[in-house]
C-alpha cells in the first residue's frame, strides 16, 4: 500500500487531504508567473503546504483508499494508522521522509515537521498540458518622440522645391546605363570569339533587358513634379459630357511611370491594398503619375502621408495643386 500515491490522486480533486495522525496537505491556487530575469514562464498551478495541527480524521482519504482496494473502512483505517505511525517514527529518528510527487517531510530543531514541496507535478487540472518554458526576449523597435515631432512638421509646398530626403531609385537609370555598358563589353568579347553575328544578337538582348527594366521602373525625381490643371469628364453611355469635376488639392504620390499601362498596373495594386488610387496625369517630364489618396484637407493629407511612409513606401511625397 503506497499511502502517498492516494494522497497525490486526491490533491487533483480537493484542496485539503487529511492524513489521520500526521497532518493535512493543503493546496492553494497560484497564478501564472513570468520571471523577468530568466524570461521563464510558469503556468497557473496549485501550491502545496502541510499543516501538522490538523489531525482530525475527515474520512476522505480512508474512504477513497477503501473503495480503491475493495476493503472495509475499518480495515483501511487501521492500515493508514499503522503507516502514519511508521512515518512519525522515522521522522523522530531524524530521517527525511520523501513522498513521491508531493514533497519531503523532516523534523526541525524545534521538533516541528518541516515540509518542502516538489514542483514536478501541477495539480491544477485546468492547467493540464501547460508546462513551463523559457522564451527568447522580443526586441521591439521604439519610435522616439523626437522623430514623431519631426514627422508632424513635414513641409508641403505649392511650388516646386528641393526635397530633403534622397532615394536610391533615381540611380536606377544610371544602373541601367552601367548594365548596357557591361553588356557591350561582353559583346565585344563575343565578337572576337564568335563573330559579328553573335555580337549583334547580344547587343539586342541587352538593350531589350535594359528597356524592360526602365519601362517597369517607378521614378521618384529629386524635386516634386509639376502638374498642369486637370479635370475629369464624366461621360454618359452616349458619350455626352454631363459634368466636370476638379481633382482634390493634395495628392499622396505613389510614383511616376514612363508608360501608362505601368501606371494602370500600379493603380490596380494599390486598390487591392484598400487605397482609393487614381491616375493624376503627366508631369513636365512626360511621366504618368499615380497617387495613393487625394485630400482637400491638408491636415488629413499630412496624417495619411505619415501612415503611408511608415507602412508602404518611404519615397511617397505630398503634391499640392492650387
Amino acid at each position: 500500500m503506497l499511502l502517498e500515491h492516494y494522497i497525490s490522486e486526491l490533491l487533483y480533486r480537493y484542496n485539503c487531504v487529511m492524513v489521520p495522525g500526521l497532518g493535512a496537505f493543503l493546496t492553494q491556487m497560484k497564478s501564472a508567473v513570468i520571471h523577468k530575469t530568466t524570461n521563464a514562464f510558469y503556468p497557473p498551478s496549485k501550491a502545496i503546504s502541510f499543516n501538522e495541527q490538523v489531525v482530525t480524521n475527515d474520512g476522505l482519504l480512508v474512504s477513497y483508499m477503501a473503495d480503491a482496494e475493495k476493503t472495509s473502512y475499518e480495515e483501511m483505517l487501521a492500515k493508514v494508522t499503522d503507516a502514519t505511525a511508521e512515518w512519525k517514527s522515522r521522522l523522530q529518528k531524524g530521517e527525511k521522509l520523501v513522498l513521491e510527487n508531493i514533497g519531503e517531510l523532516k523534523l526541525n530543531d524545534a521538533g516541528k515537521i518541516r515540509f518542502q514541496p516538489h514542483h514536478n507535478i501541477n495539480y491544477l487540472t485546468s492547467s493540464f498540458g501547460l508546462s513551463s518554458f523559457v522564451s527568447v526576449p522580443v526586441n521591439r523597435e521604439v519610435l522616439k518622440e523626437e522623430v514623431e515631432a519631426i514627422e508632424e512638421k513635414i513641409p508641403f509646398v505649392f511650388t516646386p522645391e528641393k526635397r530633403k530626403t534622397r532615394s536610391l531609385r533615381p540611380y536606377l537609370k544610371y544602373a541601367a546605363v552601367g548594365l548596357l555598358a557591361i553588356s557591350l563589353g561582353l559583346t565585344g568579347y563575343r565578337f572576337i570569339n564568335d563573330g559579328l553575328g553573335n555580337q549583334q544578337l547580344a547587343i539586342e538582348e541587352a538593350q531589350e533587358q535594359v528597356t524592360k527594366r526602365i519601362q517597369e521602373a517607378t521614378f521618384f525625381d529629386v524635386e516634386p513634379l509639376e502638374l498642369s490643371a486637370i479635370s475629369l469628364d464624366v461621360l454618359t453611355p452616349k458619350a455626352k459630357i454631363i459634368k466636370k469635376k476638379n481633382l482634390p488639392t493634395h495628392h499622396i504620390v505613389a510614383g511616376a511611370f514612363r508608360f501608362r499601362e505601368n501606371a494602370n498596373k500600379k493603380i490596380r495594386q494599390l486598390k487591392r491594398r484598400g487605397y482609393n488610387s487614381t491616375y493624376i496625369g503627366t508631369n513636365r517630364h512626360g511621366l504618368h503619375m499615380v497617387n495613393y489618396e487625394s485630400y482637400t484637407d491638408v491636415d488629413k493629407a499630412l496624417k495619411a502621408l505619415k501612415a503611408v511612409k511608415r507602412s508602404q513606401s518611404k519615397d511617397a511625397w505630398l503634391l499640392s495643386v492650387k
